[in-house]
């Protein structure tokens, strides 16, 4: 069994690489096994996805960015190429692997409930960890369980610190924004995008992020011959503005050549965005896989507008995962100039 995933834990300042090294490699060498043994592309994700959730080191699931009201809420979303379903949940605080319950809102997709009640796309709140309980998904007794030495050092040193108005320079500026996301192509060609997030640190309870928007965290789709999936990454409100998943995807659905597409797609949807008037630097990141059906061929494709975006990727064939922290040049200014890059890759037949 053949297949290729990429992972990436968030674009910003790269403050540990050899931690973030760790916890990319971790995650994509338990995808691939999943792959090897004949999992799809949505099984792959969400395994990515769990183990950098998993990790103490990431604002995701355990170790999330606590809330100005120190509260645990967590957002995640994962899409599926082939059906094109999509699940999401946001404003979790109970559940281990917020991606596992995503996984189970996209899956219900395909099914009808009870009088024929159309299934829900997003879930939130109390009743997210209702329909995770009665899904068995891993709940945690007390949400306390997810809080991280980290992020409640965070969580102290801004509270303490900062007043209202130097808040969000502050905690945008100095913070990491390490998002998890995944992608995954399987070998029937069949993709898949997901992502998993506490949230900006000192966030206002209640709020919802790009990881659980439509459009905005995730997309995948796949056609006849190719197929586009992705995940995002930086400041949420501004990520959900612009849909910017969904419009990286649709743009390179149609591109000639996938570098410049992205470095378009940013440029006029994204940083020179009517729905973005602000003089403010505008910070995001996306990974993103293209794959063609009839030549086994794609590319794995990384690109942000912050200091740096660490991401790692791996083949069935591979040994080892690969790994880069991708730095912005120091030419260049952060949060108004994009980097783009990127490597192709084969699926055996």
């Amino acid at each position: 069994m053949v297949g290729f995933v990429a992972v990436h834990t968030g674009a910003g300042n790269c403050i540990n690489e050899q931690l973030y090294k760790n916890v990319c490699r971790d995650a994509c060498t338990a995808s691939i096994e999943i792959l090897r043994s004949g999992g799809s592309a949505l099984d792959a994700c969400e395994t990515a996805i769990t183990h950098l959730e998993n990790s103490p080191s990431t604002n995701a699931g355990f170790g999330s960015n606590l809330t100005w009201d120190r509260t645990i809420e967590c957002d995640a979303s994962i899409m599926d190429g082939q059906t094109l379903n999509f699940g999401g949940c946001t404003n979790v605080s109970d559940v281990k692997n917020p991606i596992k319950l995503a996984r189970s809102i996209c899956d219900l997709q395909s099914k009808t409930l009870a009088h024929g009640r159309v299934p829900p796309m997003v879930v939130s709140g109390d009743g997210a960890s209702k329909i995770a309980k009665e899904l068995g998904i891993p709940l945690v007794e007390d949400s306390e369980e997810l809080i991280s030495e980290k992020a409640l050092h965070c969580f102290n040193h801004f509270k303490g610190k900062i007043n209202s108005r130097a808040m969000t320079k502050n905690t945008t500026h100095t913070s990491p924004l390490d998002t998890v996301g995944a992608v995954c192509v399987d070998g029937d060609g069949n993709i898949s995008a997901g992502c998993s997030s506490g949230g900006i640190i000192l966030k206002t309870s209640g709020r919802v992020g790009q990881a659980a928007t439509y459009g905005a965290g995730c997309w995948a789709v796949s056609d006849r011959d190719r197929c586009v999936a992705t995940c995002t990454t930086g400041m949420g409100e501004y990520l959900m503005k612009t849909l910017l998943a969904r419009e990286i995807v649709n743009d390179l659905m149609h591109c000639q050549c996938p570098v410049t597409s992205l470095n378009k797609t940013f440029k006029e949807k994204f940083l020179d965005s009517p729905y973005l008037k602000t003089p403010e630097p505008l910070f995001a990141g996306a990974l993103t896989i293209l794959y063609d059906r009839s030549s086994g061929t794609g590319d794995v494709l990384w690109s942000h507008t912050t200091a740096a975006m660490c991401i790692s990727y791996m083949g069935t064939s591979f040994r080892k995962p690969k790994f880069i922290c991708s730095e912005l040049p120091t030419s260049c200014k952060s949060g108004r100039t994009t980097v783009v890059s990127g490597k192709q890759f084969t699926l055996p037949t």
